[in-house]
Parts: C-alpha cells; structure tokens; sequence
C-alpha cells in the first residue's frame, strides 16, 4: 500500500484529483503507519471486513470526481497513467469504463487485463486446460481473449477490478457494485451492466501498471476456489435465464468440486502428504534393488524378512527426519537439501550395518544402491510437484540470490540501510547506475544482459527517485532471463516484490529481519526444547538433588517437551515479533516472572535483539547457565 500510493501521488501531479483509502479492518496497523506518511490522502477506516464491493461503493459516495477509479492497493501505476486514460475516455464518447494493459511483479503480462463473460463453453475450455493449449484461438482461448493483441486498444467484455476507471455519470445511472458478491464477480457484473446501458469497454494498451496479483487472498487454498465459482454461481444467476443458467450452474458446480479436489491434493501433498510419498518411494526403492540383487546378483543368498523390515523402515525414518531438520519440507524446495539428506541416512545406515554382528548384516549393494534409486525416484517426484505448481523451487524464494541496486549513490546507501536492517545486506553485489555521467558502479541500467553474463546476480532493486516508475516499468519488461525484481520508493520504508502472478509478494522492511523466523531456526530450537526436556525427565531422578524447585522443573519439563513452553524467550508478550511459547526463562537470563519486573522500554529491546540475532547454540548455553533454575 505504502509503494503504491507514491506512485499514485506522482501520477495526479498535474490534475484535480483526490484520493481515498478504505481500510477493511485491517489488524496489522498499517493505518496508523500510513496516516502520517501521507497527509493529503483520506483514509476512511472500517470496523469489520465489508468486502470488496461494499468497501468500494463506500469510497464512491465519499467521492466528487468526474471520473472514478477502482484501484487495488497491490499496484504501482506509472507517471502519466491517469492523463493517458483519461484522455482517453474523454475521446471517446461511448466508453462507459477503462481497463489498462497490467503486468506481474516480473514483467510478464496479466491475462486478467482483457477478458469476455463467462459463458457456459468458455469456462469450460478454461477449465480444462484447452485455453491453456491454444492460447491464441479465437474459439478456445476466449476466456482471456488471447487473439486480441495486448498492445493494442480493444473493445472488451470485462474489466479487471485492480484498475477501473469509470465516467462518474456512468455510475449514477447505473449504480456501483452490486454488494451480493463478497469478493470476485463483481468486476464481471459491473461490466456486464455498463454493456447494458449502452456504453463500451475498452482495453487501453497505451499506459501499463505492475499488479503483484495474489495479494489479496492466498490463491493456493480451498477458500479461494470456493469464492471465485461461488461469485461465478451468483453472476450467472442474475444474468442468465432458462436453461443456459441450469447447464452453466452445473457445470460450476462441477468445476468447484474438480478445483477443490486438485487444491486439497495439493495442499495435502505439501503440508502432510510429501514425507508419506518419500517414506513409500524410499521403501520401493529397497524391495525392487533387494528383489533384483536376490534375483540376478547373488542368487546364492537369502535374506530374512524381519531383518529387512528392521533396516529399510529404520532408513526411511531417519531420512525423513534428516530431510525435516536438513529444510527438505520448507516450501521452497532445494536439490542440495535432498542430497544432503540422502548422504547422511545412508552414511547413518552404512555405520550401523557395521555394528552389525555377522549373522544380521546384508549386502551393502543393497544400501548404496537402494539410496541412488530413492534419490532419483525423489527427484523425479519434486520435479513433477514443481511442474504442476504444487512446489516451487529453490530460485523463486526471496533473499537466496545476489542482488544489485539501480540507483544513485544516495539511494544505494538508503536501500542498504533498509537491507542492513532486515539482515540482508550481504547478498548485495554492488550498485547499477542509472546516470549517463556515473561511472562509479558496476555498470549502466542499458548494460543489464552484458552484465548478467559476467555477474552471477538473480536481482535487481530498482529505486524510484532518479529513475521514475514508468521507467521502471519499461525496464522490468527488458530484464534478462532468470533475473528477479524489487522496487524501492523514494521515501518509503520498504522494498516490494512479487516473482509471479501466482505466488504472494514479498516486502523487505526492518520489521522482517528476525533470524528467529527463519523455518531451519525454528526447527532447531525445538528439537533443543525436546531433546533437553526428554533428557531431564530420563535423568530426573538425580535431577531431583540438583535443581532449585523439582516439581515446577518437573511441570516445566513436561510441558516444554508438550510444546507448551520453551526454555529460553521473551521476557514479556510480544505481538509484534516472531511468535513463541511462554519462556521459561527470559532471554536476559532471568527467570521469565522476573524479568518482567525490569523497564518495558529495555525488555522489548531485549526480545527485539534476541528475535533478531538468533542462534541455536545461544539457547543451549542460557539452559546450561541457568540449569538449576529452570523450575521457574
């Protein structure tokens, strides 16, 4: 929101316009952030979620232009955007609204841009995959209207709700949108009913804005198919009679039922479901190889049952729980961390075949090459999981790659404080000069391919000030392949970006550089909880002549190893920082009831620093330190 109402501010530079926000009960206090920030601008603030149609009608009657626009707070809109549209509806007398050419975080252009009603065989093709096939039919791909040129003005069917732009008049006598649908459809109703009333659609190509479309719902959940075919449901309810209503509602019904199926796959596979996949690939890896090593190459040899339903099930658990602790089932999937964990349970498994005694052992062909087997039948699965957008890979995710700055010298050192202080300054490789006279960076922004073949970078942070939006937009557009982008605003106090119009943004700010979010962290300091609670209990009985207040350390021990407590935390409750169990003991090292004692002021700077520059190893040597006061 903060990105994008810079950019709106430089857009109506040169026209009467006034700007509203609606806050739909947002929790996160970006209100009371943005307020001052932005004097000139009112924000209307709202006690319960409205929904969209509703927030959007309450900002129309707040509102006195001659031309209205619907804008979503996921966009950055270019410099003239707002003169070029206009100029636009004010040539042409039978525009009723406009929608603009839009593209993702990447450059890449939204289909969303252009799109016909939804109909009963145009939904279908889409719903199927045919649209997807032939992307430019005239027949198959007219969900998106994939034959009409994006660089070019159309006269279209529907527009998108993240950018409409309407004649005031228009509204008044049609009305603004009709508050049944919650959320989706509604863009589709209102242009169905600005057709109606005799007045045109038009697809403006002439000016282009970012949308990091995903932002407003998580895309990948059940809730969303359930909102979008729902509101679909409700538009072809009003609008449609007889018996293409009945056949269409079927096969939305059909359609929700099919996308729900496939997005609880998914889900499944991704929460739960990866390490039962692993665990039965990893299980067929070792009967085929021990089938076939019986068979064809050492036919003189038989193995007992029970001792292969020792070894291979004891493989399996320890790779899944190196794979766990290796970051193998973080979201991001990464080809070093299945190596990595196949290594070590193979090396664990080959260690412990050695300790065998004689009469117990196995080949050991058997072991290396069931693991290579795993190892590629794993593969191919993550390779298949990635390939239908069930997984995404390792270089997608945000803060792994070299970056480089577009800017001046002053906003190079203005994003470097902004990354110093979200932990991320070490991934930068230098500036990009975006002067014809600066000679003191890398390279020249026009330079970017040349530079890409010689400097490993992955991303680019472009920071508006010296260079404006719409050339940044311009240049996303020309970015070399594999190369991600951010875009930082003169005064702002975050840097944005979203790789894809399927996966959520990302915003880079002080308020994210807590190591203690990071997923391998948080893993750790459970198992340190765990591991140290289990180990106490099995020892309690000498624990018991050692520790200050047994039976609270007992209590503790318990509840620590139940993920009710963890050893070492805040001193106070913290909202605003990575989420915790009560501590046992404060960071400072003082018993938790304690330390609330001290100043609010310094206990928050206290858990800020620990939240921030978390290290495992710290934990493990507070619990040594503070050992006999662990009963509380």
């Amino acid at each position: 929101m903060e990105q994008c109402l810079h950019s709106v501010l430089k857009a109506v530079k040169g026209i009467q316009a006034e700007v509203l926000v609606i806050d739909n009960n947002s929790t996160d206090g970006s209100t009371a952030y943005l307020k001052p920030m932005f004097p000139a601008i009112h924000f209307i603030v709202n006690t319960e979620n409205l929904g969209f149609a509703k927030a959007c009608n309450q900002g129309l009657r707040n509102a006195t232009g001659k031309y209205i626009l619907f804008l979503n707070p996921d966009t950055i809109v270019p410099e003239d955007c707002f003169q070029q549209c206009i100029a636009f509806l004010a040539a042409h007398p039978d525009a009723g609204a406009l929608g603009i050419k839009m593209m993702d975080g990447s450059g890449q252009f939204l289909k969303e841009s252009k799109r016909a009603f939804p109909g009963p065989t145009t939904s279908l093709y889409k719903l199927f995959g045919l649209s997807k096939l032939f992307p430019r039919s005239r027949t198959f791909s007219k969900y998106h209207l994939g034959y009409l040129d994006e660089n070019k003005n159309s006269e279209v069917d529907v527009l998108a709700g993240a950018f409409m732009l309407l004649k005031k008049e228009v509204l008044d006598k049609i009305g603004g949108f009709d508050e049944i649908f919650f959320m989706y459809g509604e863009d589709v109703d209102l242009s169905y009913r600005i057709q109606k009333a005799g007045y045109r659609n038009y697809y403006f190509a002439g000016s282009s804005i970012l949308h990091f479309k995903g932002e407003s719902t998580k895309k990948g959940t059940l809730n969303y198919v359930r909102m979008f075919y729902n509101a679909m449901s409700t538009f072809v309810r009003k609008h449609y009679g007889g018996s293409r209503a009945g056949i269409f509602n079927l096969l939305i019904h059909l359609a929700i039922w099919f996308r729900a199926i496939l997005t609880a796959t998914g889900n499944f596979i991704r929460r739960i479901g990866l390490p039962l996949l692993d665990a039965g690939l990893i299980l067929v890896s070792f009967w085929l190889v021990k089938n076939i090593w019986t068979d064809y190459v050492r036919r003189d040899i038989q193995y007992e049952n029970k001792l292969l339903w020792i070894a291979f099930p004891a493989y399996t658990i320890f790779f899944l729980i190196t794979a766990y602790y290796a970051g193998l089932y973080d979201r991001w999937y990464k080809r070093s961390e299945l190596i990595r964990s196949m290594l070590i349970a193979t090396i664990f498994l080959l260690a412990a075949y050695s300790l065998l005694p004689e009469q117990y052992r196995f080949s050991r062909g058997i072991i290396l090459f069931g693991a290579t087997l795993a190892f590629v039948f794993i593969s191919l699965l993550r390779w298949a999981l990635m390939q239908t957008n069930v997984l995404s890979s390792n270089k997608e995710k945000a803060g792994s790659t070299a970056t480089v700055v577009a800017g001046t010298s002053a906003e190079y050192g203005e994003v470097l404080q902004l990354l110093k202080a979200a932990g991320l300054e070490k991934r930068v490789l230098g500036r990009i000069s975006v002067e014809e006279t600066d000679n003191t960076a890398l390279a020249h922004l026009h330079q970017l391919r040349k530079l890409s073949v010689t400097l490993p970078f992955r991303e680019i942070i472009y920071c508006q000030g010296f260079l404006s939006f719409a050339g940044i937009i311009n240049n996303l557009q020309q970015l070399p392949g594999g190369v991600t982008a951010k875009i930082h605003s003169r005064g702002s106090g975050s840097i944005i970006a979203s790789i894809s119009k399927d996966s959520l943004g990302e915003s880079v700010s002080k308020e994210n550089g807590y190591k203690l979010s990071d997923p391998y962290n948080r893993r750790l300091k459970r198992l340190i909880d765990a591991g140290t609670a289990f180990f106490f209990l099995v020892s309690f009985p000498v624990q018991l002549f050692i520790v200050k207040k047994p039976v609270n350390f007992l209590r503790n021990c318990l509840a620590v190893l139940f993920a009710k407590k963890t050893w070492i935390g805040y001193a106070i409750p913290e909202k605003n920082l990575p989420a915790l169990h009560p501590a046992v003991i404060a960071c400072n090292g003082l018993p938790a009831a304690a330390a609330g004692q001290l100043p609010t002021e310094s206990l928050q700077m206290m858990d800020y620093w620990y939240a921030r520059d978390y290290e495992p190893m710290n934990d493990l040597k507070m619990i040594g330190k503070t050992y006999r006061k662990l009963g509380g």
